[in-house]
């Protein structure tokens, strides 16, 4: 797979602001959370992550599992065998995101009512 899919998510930015804009760039994509939550438990196999999570194509699957190896979130190992055998798993870059990322999972569950409510009332507003 060509390198030049991987774009410099903080290009444009402050070198002072480049470490936490390209981590919410990984995590502010639906997938990478789905892949972290699946692989919490141990190692899977790409069929095994493609199934457990609604929605993904394998295209958008392998984009997002090879950022995240690129990224040093996820180990890659494959075990020659017919067919190929390849699993994936959290390295502890990968494993350390998940306290954070859980936090805001955490803060989204409380505030997710208040939220709707402050758009709905936003929108109600007259220009």
């Amino acid at each position: 797979m060509s390198k030049h899919i991987f774009k410099d998510r903080a290009a444009h930015v402050p070198d002072f602001c480049r470490p936490t804009v390209d981590a919410i760039a990984q995590f502010g994509g639906k997938w990478s959370i789905f892949v972290l939550a699946n692989l919490e438990t141990g190692p899977r196999r790409f069929t095994e992550l493609e199934e457990a999570i609604p929605g993904i194509s394998q295209r958008m699957l392998t984009l997002t599992l090879r950022t995240m190896e690129r990224d040093g979130l996820v180990s890659r190992a494959v075990t020659p065998s017919t067919p190929l055998r390849v699993d994936y798993a959290l390295t502890e870059r990968g494993r350390s995101a998940l306290e954070p990322l859980k936090a805001i999972h955490q803060w989204a569950e409380q505030h997710a009512g208040g939220i709707v409510d402050s758009r709905r009332a936003f929108d109600e507003r007259e220009p």
